[in-house]
C-alpha cells in the first residue's frame, strides 16, 4: 500500500498478520463504498468476492482519476488470501506483477539494474539467455506519455491549421464580394476626402470583427462540448483563460491576414471609376 501511496481514511490497512494467517479481510476504495453502501460506513460489514465473504476493515482515501482509470474503484485483500483461497495459483507464490518504489528519482536506474539482477538470479536465467520478465520504470512511462501527447498535439494542430486556412479563405471571399458590392460607396468616400489608408483600415476592421465573431462562436462551442464531455465521463477538462485569449488572438491574425488583400484592392480603386460603377 505504501508503494502506491494508498492512505487509510477510516479503519485500518492490511497487516503482516493478515498476510500470515490468510485472513479474509478487505480494504475498499471510495467508489466501491459508494456503489455498495451509499452513505453508510462499511467498516466491520461483510462483502462477497467470488461468493466468498470478506470483512471490511478499512476505507482508502480518495485519489480521483488518472490515465483514464478511476483509482477509487479498488478493493485490496491480502495477497496470500487471494492466492490460496480466492483465485488459486498454478504455481504457489507466483504473482503477475510487483510494484517497487525507489528511494528517490536519482536511484531509479540503479534500482532497476538491481531488480533485474535479482530476478534473473531467482529465475535461474543464464547469461546468454533473454529475460522472461519485463521491467518498466516511471521515466519510461512518462516518455511514452510525452510522445503520445506530442503526437496528439501535432495532429490537433494540423486540423486547426486547416480549419484556420479554410476560415481565412472564406473571410477573404466575403470581403472581396463586399468590396465589389460597395464600390460606389468607396468612390463617394474618396470623393469627399477619404485617403487610401482610410479605405484600407475600414475593410481591415470589418475583417477583424468578422473573424473575432467567428472566434467567439468557436470558443463557446468548444467550451460547451468540453463541459458536456466532462459531465458524461470521468475526464477532468481544464480550460485556461490563456487558451481562450490565444484563440481570439489567432482569430484576429487570420482576419487581418486574409482581409488585407480585399482592403488593399479597395484602396486602389479610382474614385471616378468607382462613382460610375453600377
Amino acid at each position: 500500500m505504501s508503494v502506491n501511496l494508498w492512505e487509510i481514511e477510516d479503519g485500518r490497512g492490511i497487516t503482516n498478520e493478515d498476510l500470515k494467517n490468510t485472513t479474509k479481510v478487505a480494504v475498499l476504495g471510495s467508489t466501491v463504498v459508494t456503489n455498495l453502501f451509499g452513505d453508510l460506513n462499511p467498516v466491520g460489514k461483510t462483502v462477497r468476492i467470488e461468493g466468498m465473504p470478506f470483512k471490511v476493515i478499512g476505507i482508502l482515501k480518495s485519489k480521483g482519476s488518472g490515465m483514464g482509470q478511476d483509482k477509487d474503484d479498488t478493493v485490496l485483500i491480502p495477497i496470500t488470501t487471494a492466492q490460496k483461497k480466492l483465485f488459486g495459483s498454478e504455481f504457489p507464490g507466483v504473482v503477475k506483477y510487483i510494484n517497487v518504489q525507489a528511494k528517490d528519482a536519482d536511484s531509479l536506474n540503479s534500482a532497476q539494474e538491481e531488480i533485474t539482477a535479482l530476478l534473473r538470479e531467482r529465475h535461474n536465467i543464464a547469461r546468454n539467455k533473454d529475460d522472461d520478465f519485463t521491467i518498466r520504470n516511471f521515466t519510461e512511462m512518462m516518455e511514452t506519455v510525452k510522445k503520445t501527447v506530442a503526437t496528439m498535439t501535432l495532429l490537433l494542430g494540423s486540423i486547426a491549421s486547416v480549419s484556420l486556412l479554410v476560415g481565412g479563405i472564406g473571410i477573404m471571399n466575403i470581403m472581396l464580394v463586399s468590396v465589389t458590392e460597395r464600390t460606389k460607396e468607396i468612390g463617394i468616400r474618396m470623393a469627399i476626402g477619404a485617403k487610401a489608408i482610410d479605405i484600407r483600415l475600414q475593410f481591415l476592421v470589418e475583417a477583424l470583427i468578422l473573424s473575432l465573431i467567428g472566434g467567439l462562436i468557436g470558443v463557446i462551442i468548444g467550451v460547451s462540448i468540453s463541459k458536456i464531455i466532462e459531465l458524461f465521463s470521468e475526464l477532468t477538462i481544464v480550460i485556461s483563460p490563456f487558451s481562450i485569449l490565444l484563440s481570439f488572438g489567432f482569430s484576429g491574425l487570420v482576419g487581418i491576414g486574409f482581409g488585407f488583400y480585399p482592403a488593399y484592392k479597395a484602396s486602389l480603386l479610382n474614385p471616378i471609376d468607382a462613382l460610375r460603377y453600377e
